[in-house]
């Protein structure tokens, strides 16, 4: 588990409907960062499917979704649940936060 904060981006640099990524410093478990209405959301950006990153996928603001491109996995941004097949884990959800004029991510599973 990581107990250090990773920069993802500034504050303004992700703007609702946006995603920016990152890696984690400590556990280098690559972050995806979604700005769903104004409010933050941190997923590891791997689908659970196949290991793929979901931050080349399409961000869904209606449905608050981010689908896989490679065979079309869905997952909620704001928990990481898996909404369809060929995924049925979710994506592990990491904290955020917004300090200093940046946003921050880290990893924190055990």
């Amino acid at each position: 588990m990581s107990e250090t904060w990773t920069f993802i981006c500034d504050s303004d640099e992700l703007l609702p409907g946006e995603m920016k990524t990152g890696f984690d410093e400590v556990t280098g478990a690559p972050i995806v960062v979604f700005n769903l209405d104004g409010e933050l959301y941190a997923l590891e950006d791997q689908c659970t499917h196949e290991e793929f990153e979901l931050s080349s996928g399409h961000l869904d603001t209606a449905e608050g979704s981010v689908e896989c491109v490679l065979h079309g996995a869905r997952f909620d941004v704001r928990d990481g649940r898996a909404l369809c097949a060929p995924a049925y884990t979710a994506a592990p959800k990491f904290p955020v936060k917004r300090e200093n004029g940046g946003i921050w991510a880290r990893d924190d599973r055990d």
